[in-house]
């Protein structure tokens, strides 16, 4: 299935919007109207903030469930920095998954849906979050996208028996866009 969008997902507007993309910088503001229903937040959720991820997917060959003799490429985990919109470093993004901002505080989260993304890259994502962790940036998230995604789908190389075991790291490009309840 591929989707198209005829406006585009997010328009530019001078926000303060916490340590995630950095006071007085220009922060994107997502429109949910516009995304697939499947990775729209909640009604409620107010945009806390937007960063850019820049890392790498982590694949395995491995056995494909309830079969010994085909083989697939499994997701392992992610590896990524997060950006604000100006290009400074503000976080990263590590397997469970976790968000965790430069300021210590983090968040975990449970994948609710996802939507596909553009040819040759990972679906879009929404992600409902787990209590935070420490005060700052990421303190009280509720709701977490993955958006514009560019890259990381699993590896076109052969995944046989002897490649079992072998893992791969798979280039990726996204925007995680972080919510919180009526702000």
């Amino acid at each position: 299935m591929n989707v198209s969008f005829s406006r585009p997902l997010t328009l530019t507007l001078p926000l303060c919007l916490a340590a995630l993309t950095g006071c007085g910088m220009h922060a994107t503001m997502v429109r949910n109207a516009d995304l697939p229903e499947a990775v729209r937040v909640p009604a409620g959720q107010t945009q806390s903030g937007y960063t850019k991820a820049a890392g790498e997917l982590t694949y395995e060959c491995r056995n494909k469930k309830d079969s010994t003799d085909a083989f697939e490429w499994a997701f392992v985990g992610p590896v990524a920095t997060l950006s604000s919109m100006g290009g400074e470093m503000v976080g990263k993004y590590y397997a469970g998954p976790t968000w965790e901002s430069k300021d210590g505080s983090k968040v975990t989260g449970k994948q609710l849906a996802i939507s596909p993304g553009a040819p040759g890259a990972i679906p879009l994502q929404l992600v409902k979050a787990n209590p935070s962790m420490g005060d700052g940036s990421m303190k009280d998230v509720s709701y977490i996208q993955r958006l514009n995604t560019v890259g990381g789908v699993a590896p076109a190389l052969p995944c046989g028996a002897e490649q079992k075991g072998q893992r791969q790291q798979v280039a990726y490009k996204a925007d995680y866009v972080f919510y919180k309840a009526g702000m």
